[in-house]
């Protein structure tokens, strides 16, 4: 599916490893991935590291319902700048767009630094 959101084209998907196929080959198009915590075949800490790696500058939202705050990983990857923020489900469509928008905005900050 795609949308459009403050002039950001949206691509969804829900199956983690076709996510990853298409980021691959669209990587340099992507400003922010979002991801949920638990997915069949490849769970949403292993698809952000993945998506880092390939575009380090690319920013990423993980969400979940589940505690995460024990979570050696995710607290890795947090320091690692591989999750850049988190958001704890439920979430509203307006927190999500804000969050979407101040992602954004990072990352257009750090391109014209760079």
């Amino acid at each position: 599916m795609c949308g459009n959101i403050d002039d950001i084209t949206v691509v969804s998907f829900n199956d983690p490893v076709i996510a990853l196929e298409h980021f691959t080959d669209n990587k340099d198009n992507y400003a922010l991935v979002i991801s949920d915590l638990r997915m069949p075949n490849l769970n949403g800490l292993e698809l952000l590291k993945k998506v880092k790696k390939l575009n380090p500058t690319v920013r990423t939202i993980l969400l979940s319902t589940y505690e995460v705050d024990n979570d050696v990983v995710f607290q890795k990857y947090m320091k690692e700048d591989i999750i850049d923020s988190f958001m704890e489900k439920p979430v509203t469509i307006s927190d999500l767009c804000q969050r979407v928008r101040d992602e954004f905005q990072v990352y257009q900050l750090a391109s014209y630094v760079t």
